[in-house]
């Protein structure tokens, strides 16, 4: 390393983190988001035409909330000013107001307020921004990890636009990656340091759709490993593990140990076993599995697997599945826990499966069979005069709300698709059916 490239990589340690250096300057620069910020969506016209109104940037750490908002900062033409909510206090924000009155005043120059964690700001000072917000003395732009639907002013919220960030994908965190091994200016270029393939799978894997946690791991990883016999630090799987503090799990998502996992997942569920299941879902968890995936198994063993011999599991199932998506890691590993021991240890039964799976063959097999007349639609001209709808039993008309009449086509009379077990609710639903009929012959 020649003096020159060693008095950098020297000044370079005492910079700001690797984060924040890494920060894009242009939207163009930025990685992921595309939903928002592709060049037909709105967010990217609004910012590139300087004509931003105020807006909310909703999301889970290291998505680029700050990132947006610092973009916007280095292009637009109005004054930017920043307060955080965990600090800013109201003679913080009396002084924004005035200085933007001042703006507005004196130059027709406008003011965007960039409130970062705006969800720590109490009612009351949200209250104070409303009116300057809605008469145009700023533009807010406020991140927040919260749901704002639930965390912020509902007055605010209605004079502003709301964009929700999603988690960046693998393919974004390994380019972020690459960029700040790589780039000289902003990065650790400087340090001529390489990454292996499997320490780039790793780090894109387990950050969750973190930029910050993985570029802090690299900065880590740069700054701590000695150089090789040959001059070169080199970012290995241990050197990743270590930096990231998360053991390596050999966890394929596209290959047999995934699909072993998620089989052994569900087996276990299906045997009633809850630990095992919920052993399963930390492997899964903790390799980085999708957790709309776990949920979506979930869901589907709920059904599949214990049905109607206790329907709730599908209902807490689905509400699992609803609530990961709101939360997000690491929280909904308690959520997706729950669903999981519910699952498992529930009464199974999978009638419903089996029920579907049969007459599913039976009309691959067989020629469309014949609907009986009288169930045929009669809502329309002319249905008399072809027989359709004359000799319907009404169900509610007789007792128990049933009455002995043929359903299947013709063809089919005596087919059996749904059988009760004799577990759970199922069991209950079995005794109905033999009671109804029974007292419908006497």
């Amino acid at each position: 390393m020649d003096l020159f490239s060693y008095m950098r990589e020297e000044n370079l340690k005492s910079e700001s983190p690797l984060a924040a250096r890494m920060r894009p300057e242009k939207l163009e620069e930025v990685v992921g988001q595309q939903h928002i910020i592709a060049k037909d969506k709105l967010l990217y016209r609004a910012i590139k035409a300087d004509k931003l109104s105020s807006v909310i940037f909703y999301g889970p750490p290291g998505t680029g909330k700050t990132t947006l908002a610092k973009v916007i900062a280095n292009t637009t033409s109005a004054e930017f000013t920043q307060l955080n909510a965990t600090v800013a206090g109201k003679k913080d924000m009396e002084a924004v107001v005035e200085t933007a009155k001042n703006n507005l005043g004196m130059y027709g120059k406008k003011t965007i307020l960039f409130v970062d964690e705006i969800h720590r700001f109490n009612k009351g000072q949200q209250d104070y921004l409303l009116p300057f917000v809605e008469d145009g003395t700023i533009i807010l732009i406020g991140a927040t990890t919260e749901n704002p639907y639930f965390e912020v002013n509902g007055a605010l919220i209605s004079r502003s636009v709301i964009f929700e960030l999603r988690p960046l994908e693998k393919e974004d965190i390994k380019k972020l990656i690459l960029r700040a091994v790589k780039d000289e200016e902003k990065g650790m270029g400087v340090y001529r340091a390489e990454i292996t393939e499997e320490a780039l799978e790793f780090l894109a894997d387990v950050s969750n759709g973190d930029a910050r946690m993985a570029l802090n791991a690299i900065e880590l990883g740069i700054m701590t490993t000695e150089r090789n016999e040959v001059g070169k630090i080199i970012i290995t799987i241990e050197v990743a593990e270590d930096c990231i503090q998360k053991r390596v799990i050999r966890y394929d998502k596209t290959g047999d140990n995934h699909y072993d996992t998620i089989s052994a997942f569900i087996k276990s569920m299906r045997g009633s076993d809850p630990n095992a299941a919920v052993y399963y879902l930390a492997r899964m968890l903790y390799a980085g599995e999708d957790i709309k995936f776990i949920a979506r198994r979930i869901m589907i063993c709920a059904s599949e697997d214990v049905g109607n011999a206790d329907p709730q599991a599908l209902q807490v199932a689905v509400a699992a599945a609803q609530a990961v998506e709101r939360i997000g890691m690491p929280e909904a590993q308690i959520i997706l826990s729950q669903a999981v021991s519910y699952v498992a240890t529930a009464p199974k039964s999978n009638a419903a499966c089996v029920g579907i799976q049969t007459a599913m063959k039976i009309v691959a097999d067989t020629k469309t069979a014949s609907i009986p007349p009288y169930l045929k639609d009669a809502h329309y001209g002319g249905a008399a005069k072809l027989g359709h709808g004359i000799g319907y039993k009404y169900a509610h008309d007789y007792k128990n709300n049933y009455v002995n009449q043929q359903y299947l086509p013709d063809e089919l009379v005596g087919s059996v698709f749904y059988q009760p077990s004799e577990n759970g609710y199922e069991k209950n639903i079995k005794e109905h059916m033999e009671r109804i009929k029974r007292e419908a012959e006497e």
